[in-house]
């Protein structure tokens, strides 16, 4: 019997041929409406910071002490997420040491995020791992380290250290103690403390003696408005995009979308960069309003559980706990007999938040600070709050979340390393 011929040609030669083809190669050769994607991302502090320079100012007036060999006063930043508190003070840190060392002037500057390195002694080793990077000071103790420190000062150097999202400390009081006596016993150098907070309230809950050595001078940063917000996109956009490829309206648009959410120029950036990425994607060659629209649902989770991860541990806790009811409870049955889902009572929220914590071996906070973290929480707009009314026994506070129970207590889970 003879067997059918088997046609070797086009097709096969084509599919072998897309075989051979390197899967970025298509991804290389399309057409993108960016120059650079990273100077349109929250993380590119560019060297001019509009609508800050009076901050600028008033933070490279404090640290200037240290360019004639004396002690800089300590300095605390707060304000909501995205009003330009880190960027304006890399700015200042990055003028600071390439002056300096223009000059050959013996100032040292240490960025530490927090969240990361959350307790004094992460804190001074990753600063002396700096300082010494020849060293090994892996199983050393704070007290070892912190001499270490105080030696490499000793010799005359100014050590600036920017503590970012300064909240996340645990023993806070105890390291900007330790830093402050430490100031007191140096005769030549010098150690200069700024601390960087999201949380408005933060400062309030600060030992007396940490409040007076930490907050020598005070910036709280305000919100961007919507003129300003634009003025913001439209220098980003000239270096990030191709001439042309973002229209006005849209600018106009995502400064008006992060002026109401909430004055957040990172929500403005991210709107844009992800409806660049969008146009991209459907090889438009230029962004408008419809890609802006489109990005904003993706931004808007970015952005709040980007949130949700800045915020102290103990605040995680009570919104894991409003999470997790909000999954479990049967929907709330008034009196009239109408019903609603997600409503929870404040006092069973903290019955709840006290077994996790328990659970979990955390400190437990009292009610009165309870009530605070919640007042926190609604002022971030991750939860609604009112106080019961017609239809429901009795007076107490009504407490909803803002947003998906699953995809936060998933979050949170992960954050605080308890799933």
């Amino acid at each position: 019997m003879e067997l059918p011929a088997i046609d070797m040609g086009e097709n096969f030669l084509s599919e072998s041929a897309r075989a051979s083809e390197n899967i970025f190669d298509s991804q290389f050769a399309r057409e993108t409406i960016f120059i650079d994607r990273n100077l349109i991302t929250p993380h590119y502090t560019p060297r001019v910071l509009p609508f800050r320079e009076p901050y600028i100012t008033k933070i490279s007036s404090v640290l200037s002490q240290t360019l004639h060999g004396k002690k800089a006063d300590n300095i605390f930043i707060y304000g909501k997420t995205g009003t330009g508190k880190t960027s304006v003070t890399k700015h200042v840190m990055q003028q600071l040491l390439e002056f300096s060392s223009a000059k050959n002037i013996p100032i040292t500057g240490n960025y530490v995020n927090c969240r990361n390195h959350n307790s004094k002694y992460r804190i001074l080793i990753k600063v002396v791992k700096e300082l010494f990077p020849e060293e090994n000071f892996l199983g050393f103790s704070a007290a070892f380290v912190y001499e270490k420190l105080l030696d490499y000062a000793r010799k005359g150097n100014q050590l600036v250290i920017v503590l970012d999202e300064i909240d996340k400390v645990k023993d806070l009081d105890e390291l900007v103690y330790g830093l402050t006596r430490g100031n007191d016993e140096l005769e030549k150098g010098g150690i200069c403390v700024i601390g960087i907070s999201n949380n408005l309230m933060f400062k309030d809950r600060l030992d007396p003696r940490t409040k007076s050595s930490l907050c020598d001078h005070e910036l709280i940063f305000p919100p961007y408005n919507a003129q300003e917000l634009v003025e913001i996109l439209e220098q980003r956009t000239k270096l990030a995009f191709k001439p042309g490829t973002v229209e006005n309206s849209a600018i106009n648009l995502a400064s008006a979308i992060a002026a109401q959410e909430s004055g957040d120029a990172r929500t403005a950036v991210m709107l844009l960069l992800r409806a660049g990425e969008i146009a991209d994607h459907k090889g438009l060659g230029k962004v408008s309003d419809e890609e802006v629209k489109k990005a904003k649902k993706q931004v808007e989770e970015e952005i709040i559980f980007n949130m949700v991860s800045t915020l102290p541990e103990q605040q995680q806790l009570v919104l894991f706990s409003i999470a997790s009811l909000a999954l479990e409870k049967k929907p709330m049955q008034k009196i009239t007999g109408e019903t609603e889902e997600g409503i929870l009572f404040s006092g069973e929220i903290y019955d709840e938040y006290c077994k996790i914590s328990k659970k979990f071996k955390e400190t437990t906070v009292t009610a009165r600070w309870y009530r605070q973290y919640i007042s926190e929480l609604e002022m971030y707009g991750l939860i609604y709050t009112t106080n019961s009314g017609k239809g429901i026994k009795g007076q107490t506070r009504l407490i909803k979340l803002g947003y998906d129970a699953g995809k936060m207590k998933s979050l949170i889970e992960k954050e605080l390393s308890i799933a």
